[in-house]
């Protein structure tokens, strides 16, 4: 359950596969201005486990564009590549539990299963133990046919049943790297995260950490998945697909698109001038009940 009594702690917790585009920038914006408005804190984490996939200083410069739009945030910058140790603590504790077990199949192997919410379906092959002969290659975690749910501030109420949306889902891959699910839940925990404003395009995986949040005996914090913005073409910013970096330079005219894109009404004026003016209005006039309540669009739909 989630513990209201806890002051607020939000985060921003981008990846580092290449600069801040304006998709990037909702969440930030959004994750923000919830953080200001509940007088908390605002953290900033760097999502770094993939190392093969991180581009050469984007991290740095990430943190050099949050600065030059004027977001501040508090305490230092964590990064998951550091954190190790602690993913194993977890990982150990639930294997006492019994929560997991190893499991042998491929990434080729699972292909071929039928298709949930995040892709293949684990079908239980290693549910019971290994093939004979079969080497280990990642864990899992044992998921029961029960649904998930919660309420998420912007979506509404969210149900997913694992075993048949998921399936037994990874906590360590087959190359030794722990798995996001894990990760982040571990850091929402030791960060004393209580509320969590990210994009949509997560909103699939929750279920999977309220899981392991039950399972390692941490509180759940409030979700609100945020609209994803997607290009022309309909496909979500990134940069698979080609999202253009923000420019320093263009700070309050993207700030300006994003506090439109999240529902707000920024005046005109203020797209054309200071970063700080922008801000100061945002901080009066933020208001959470008018992020349209839509997992993804096109900037100008709503």
């Amino acid at each position: 359950m989630h513990d209201s009594s806890k002051p607020y702690r939000g985060r921003f917790a981008p990846s580092p596969t290449g600069p801040l585009h304006f998709g990037s920038l909702v969440a930030a914006v959004g994750s923000y201005l919830e953080a200001r408005r509940n007088a908390g804190k605002w953290l900033v984490r760097m999502e770094d486990l993939d190392r093969p996939r991180e581009e050469k200083g984007a991290a740095d410069a990430i943190l050099r564009t949050l600065q030059a739009y004027g977001l501040e945030w508090d305490g230092r910058v964590v990064r998951q590549s550091r954190r190790a140790p602690a993913y194993a603590v977890a990982l150990r504790a639930l294997e006492r539990e019994r929560a997991v077990f190893p499991c042998a199949c491929t990434r080729r192997e699972v292909a071929d299963s039928t298709i949930g919410a995040s892709g293949p379906i684990y079908p239980g092959t290693c549910r019971n133990g290994p093939q004979p002969g079969r080497d280990m290659h990642s864990i899992r975690v044992r998921v029961d046919d029960e649904v998930v749910a919660f309420e998420d501030e912007v979506q509404g109420r969210i149900e997913q049943n694992l075993a048949k949306e998921v399936g037994d889902f990874i906590v360590r891959r087959a190359d030794g790297l722990f798995a996001y699910q894990l990760a982040v839940v571990v850091d929402d925990f030791e960060q004393g995260v209580t509320d969590v404003v990210r994009g949509a395009d997560l909103l699939a995986s929750t279920p999977r950490q309220i899981l392991l949040q039950r399972l390692l005996g941490y509180p759940t914090p409030r979700y609100t998945h945020l609209p994803v913005a997607l290009n022309q073409n309909g496909e979500k910013l990134s940069k698979q697909t080609l999202a253009a970096p923000l420019g320093e330079a263009e700070a309050p005219l993207q700030l300006w698109r994003a506090l439109r894109f999240l529902g707000q009404a920024p005046p005109e004026e203020l797209q054309r001038g200071r970063t700080v003016d922008l801000w100061a209005w945002a901080s009066e006039s933020w208001r959470p009940e008018k992020i349209p309540p839509r997992r993804s669009m096109r900037e100008g739909e709503v």
